[in-house]
């Protein structure tokens, strides 16, 4: 479980935007005068952005641990899709749930990962990420690219970023670390906490737990 939690480090790491309702936002026109810069462009190039960051202020960050939220608000994530790692994580439920469940359930699943990861970045020192190339069709809209995590002293990590082209850029939508999937590890649990007192009391599971993350408690 250590290894898993030290690799999702690297997922925050790796992915950079600002998540937001993307669900809910008009999608760009096809044509574009920029052209769309590759998934491992992209993950290569932002995680040395945020790898800067978080070496060059480690100090500021290890001394007051909340700077870390301005960070990620500010330089994380810019290509994370929210509404697919949300329908993943709610499996079948995802199509009974109600238009205001769903955005709720979008918000609630990307604070639990912000709250429950997000902390992790801190320690992050040696690591590093070495990304493999892909062969991508003209017309493809979905590819996964592998990677993995190098470690000093210890095994490397192999994962597997899920990607596909929403709002003409590439986002990731899930990670697959040692073949465990990030988004659906998650799902058994929804799906009991639905069984037992509905989509309401899922929503209503996941806003106690993140308040208790905001407050520092223990889980």
């Amino acid at each position: 479980m250590k290894i898993f939690k030290n690799s999702l480090t690297m997922f925050y790491v790796a992915v950079m935007a600002v998540t937001t309702n993307a669900m809910f936002q008009p999608a760009l026109a096809e044509a574009s005068v920029e052209p769309i810069e590759s998934p491992v462009a992209l993950l290569e190039r932002t995680s040395n952005q945020v790898i800067k960051i978080l070496r060059d202020d480690h100090e500021m960050l290890k001394n007051d641990p909340d700077r870390i939220y301005n960070v990620i608000n500010e330089y994380i994530l810019p290509h994370l899709d929210n509404v697919t790692m949300a329908k993943l994580a709610l499996g079948k439920n995802w199509k009974t749930a109600t238009k205001a469940q769903k955005l709720a359930f979008v918000d609630e699943f990307k604070n639990l990962l912000l709250r429950t990861y997000s902390r992790s970045l801190i320690e992050f020192k040696d690591q590093e990420i070495k990304y493999f190339p892909v062969n991508l069709a003209a017309d493809a809209k979905k590819t996964s690219v592998k990677a993995e995590v190098i470690q000093p002293g210890g095994p490397s990590i192999p994962m597997a970023y899920r990607m596909r082209i929403k709002n003409n850029a590439w986002k990731v939508y899930d990670i697959k670390i040692d073949g465990i999937s990030l988004v659906t590890s998650y799902r058994g649990t929804f799906t009991q906490e639905i069984r037992k007192s509905g989509m309401d009391g899922l929503l209503k599971y996941l806003h106690d737990k993140n308040s208790k993350l905001i407050a520092k408690v223990e889980i």
